[in-house]
């Protein structure tokens, strides 16, 4: 079944895989405990590009991902567990593992957002939306940070989400 959430040009850079065509694979992490969110792409070098105009942060501005060794691991399907995603982010500085430290000591969990760029389209994300998850644990040492994560608790969310109450809704009150 076709991703509709993927762009043409980017199922055509996946299909064909021309030379002159790079895939910049980036990951924003986000907490309230953060004063800016974390942005890292897969290169060695830092990578300026136009996050989508519904992003949580910085909206359609152009922002910088800074240049980062990592991996993602696809879930597991076979398993029936829980999707999960493993990302390992490389050649950790302090300043990562000062984020990472920040977000430790709060109950709010750190959001991660996947955004593929087109090296020579830097102008949006060739997702639509783009993938957020949520981190369910981290392991971080000297060389580098390891963290799962999935999917929202929907499971265990309020339903209905939206709250009714007379201030809102005056039609609930009687006369």
């Amino acid at each position: 079944m076709p991703d509709v959430t993927l762009s043409q040009a980017l199922e055509e850079a996946y299909a064909s895989a021309p030379s002159n065509e790079i895939i910049m694979h980036t990951l924003e992490f986000r907490h309230p405990s953060f004063t800016e969110p974390l942005r890292v792409v897969r290169d060695v070098h830092d990578f300026n590009a136009r996050i989508e105009a519904g992003a949580p942060a910085n909206a359609g501005e152009i922002v910088t991902f800074v240049g980062f060794a990592f991996d993602l691991t696809l879930p597991d399907v076979t398993s029936g567990a829980s999707p999960e995603v493993t990302i390992t982010i490389d050649n950790v500085s302090r300043d990562v593992l000062a984020y990472m430290d920040l977000a430790s000591n709060s109950a709010d969990l750190i959001e991660v957002t996947y955004r593929p760029y087109l090296y020579s389209d830097p102008t949006t994300p060739q997702i639509d939306p783009p993938l957020t998850l949520v981190i369910r644990e981290v392991e971080a040492d000297v060389f580098s940070i390891t963290a799962r994560a999935g999917f929202g608790d929907y499971a265990n969310r309020r339903f209905p989400n939206e709250l009714y109450n007379a201030q809102r809704f005056p039609g609930l009150t009687s006369l």
